[in-house]
């Protein structure tokens, strides 16, 4: 009796999240505009971010809820566009939306055996003396691998796709189909906005060709100003500890090295800037980009910092503007 109850659990639970899915595929990629957004999880929302993902504006960790990064992506198309700045989405800015691109914002992926053999580092620890430890800073699991390949929440994720395990190859999952594709011009200068908190890509014109949340220095250690240049790109880095930083937390006073991984404290990328111990780089949490202060540095998701190091080259110029926001939090 109760392996027939087991199996007509596992029955029912597989069932109901294949139903689920689809629902979801349905409800997301045919939403229409309204004026009446929900609070909560919107699929209009969640087609509009994966839109503004696509052409460059990053609404930062796709999830289908509103929040401030997807204000600030919304409000950066709409001064691309010539709308009124107001990063509220109207009927006239989800219409130029819907011109950037006509494919499905979800789409059907299959897992690889790279997908779900890992290596993972299911323990990270929190304190950065303790990180220099591991001989790897890889993902968590898989959830974390696959949402950030797909540059959205580990929730989303699973509401996307209930009850489907991630450890099989061959197994189908719903996901956002975040292809940028190549950027339209040539990157001529790279605008750093501590007040706003995003970086914004600029061509020869000053028009925005990509725009990202970013997290910006902090009063322990401010982001600098004037400008600088891009030195060069370094994929996969380690993170060097300088004593001289002083950061909260750390005891040590001698300097040490983390190894690399997209959750080292740099993420999976380094974008090295001609002012000494600055740069731009990832994030193991994806989720505080523009919300936290960073350690001086400009940091993105690695998605975002990814991207915007396949666009830069030794010498693009990088333009500091503006004063540091209060965030009302203590840098991470």
């Amino acid at each position: 009796m109760i392996r027939l109850l087991l199996v007509a659990a596992a029955f029912i639970l597989a069932f109901g999240g294949a139903e689920a899915a689809k629902q979801d595929l349905a409800d997301v990629n045919q939403a229409q505009f309204a004026s009446d957004t929900p609070k909560g999880f919107s699929p209009v929302v969640l087609k509009a971010q994966i839109l503004l993902d696509r052409a460059r504006f990053s609404p930062g960790l796709i999830d289908g809820h509103l929040g401030e990064s997807f204000t600030k992506a919304i409000s950066a198309f709409q001064t691309a566009n010539g709308f009124p700045s107001d990063g509220k989405l109207t009927q006239e800015t989800w219409d130029k939306l819907l011109a950037t691109s006509a494919s499905p914002v979800l789409i059907t992926y299959e897992l690889t055996r790279k997908d779900v053999r890992g290596p993972f580092t299911k323990r990270i620890p929190a304190r950065l003396e303790r990180m220099a430890r591991l001989s790897r800073l890889g993902y968590h699991n898989a959830t974390e691998k696959l949402a950030e390949r797909f540059h959205m929440s580990e929730p989303l994720l699973q509401r996307l796709n209930p009850g489907v395990g991630l450890r099989k190859a061959g197994t189908k999952l719903l996901v956002p189909d975040i292809g940028r594709g190549d950027p339209a011009a040539a990157i001529a200068e790279l605008e750093v906005d501590k007040e706003a908190r995003v970086l914004r890509a600029l061509d020869p014109s000053g028009k925005a060709l990509a725009v990202y949340p970013a997290s910006i220095g902090s009063d322990e250690k401010p982001a600098p100003s004037g400008q600088a240049e891009v030195k060069r790109v370094v994929h996969n880095p380690t993170y060097h500890y300088d004593p001289h930083f002083a950061f909260k937390g750390v005891k040590t006073k001698r300097p040490f090295t983390i190894a690399a991984g997209p959750n080292n404290p740099v993420g999976s990328i380094w974008i090295d800037l001609s002012i000494e111990s600055y740069g731009i780089h990832g994030t193991p949490e994806p989720g505080k980009i523009g919300k936290t202060f960073s350690h001086g540095c400009i940091r993105l998701t690695n998605w975002d910092a990814e991207d915007l190091a396949s666009m830069v080259q030794k010498g693009t110029k990088v333009t500091f503007k503006g004063e540091m926001a209060d965030a009302g939090d203590k840098a991470k």
